[in-house]
C-alpha cells in the first residue's frame, strides 16, 4: 500500500557536487523520486539559521508517495543523508542536507527513533511555509489544526 509523506529538507552548506544549498535541496528532491514518486514540491526559500549553525538555510517541503512504513523510510532517508556527505555532529549545527518526516497519510507514529508528526514541526517557519505551500489543507493529526492555519500562527508568533 502507498502512502503519501510529507518530507522537509534543508542545507546549509555547498556540496561538492552539487554546489550551494539551494541546488542540493533540488537534487536531494531528486533522490528522493529514485524512493519513491515526488507528487508536489515547494520553492526554496532562504532561512536564518536556529541554535549554532552560522549558515543560511535553503528549506523547501515535498510531498512523496511511497510503500515503505515510516521506520523503513526513515532508513531511506538516512541513507540519502549519508550519501550527501551528511555526518553526525552537532544538533542544528551546520550540514549539508537534513530530511525530516513531518507528516504522513497514516496518522501517529511513536517510536523510539521516530515521531510523526515531527516534535517541533509546529513552531519553525522554515517548515511551515514551505509545507502550507504544498498542502495548506493537510491537517495536524494532534492539534487539527491545516498547515495553513500552523503557518498563520507561526508567523504571527514572530
Amino acid at each position: 500500500m502507498r502512502t503519501t509523506y510529507l518530507i522537509a529538507l534543508g542545507s546549509n552548506r555547498r556540496h561538492h557536487a552539487f554546489g550551494r544549498p539551494r541546488d542540493v535541496v533540488l537534487a536531494a528532491i531528486g533522490e528522493l523520486s529514485a524512493i519513491g514518486r515526488v507528487t508536489a514540491q515547494s520553492s526554496v526559500i532562504s532561512t536564518d539559521p536556529i541554535g549554532p549553525a552560522q549558515r543560511r538555510f535553503a528549506n523547501a517541503a515535498c510531498l512523496l508517495e511511497n510503500g515503505d512504513d515510516p521506520v523503513d523510510l526513515l532508513e531511506n532517508l538516512k541513507g540519502i543523508e549519508r550519501r550527501f556527505g551528511r555526518r553526525r555532529g552537532q544538533v542544528w549545527g551546520d550540514r549539508v542536507l537534513d530530511l525530516d518526516i513531518v507528516l504522513w497519510s497514516g496518522g501517529i507514529v511513536e517510536t523510539r527513533s521516530l515521531s510523526i508528526p515531527h516534535r517541533e514541526f509546529r513552531t519553525r517557519g522554515f517548515v511551515l511555509v514551505p509545507a502550507s505551500e504544498i498542502a495548506p489543507y493537510w491537517r495536524d493529526p494532534k492539534s487539527g489544526r491545516t498547515l495553513r492555519q500552523l503557518a498563520a500562527r507561526c508567523s504571527m508568533a514572530r
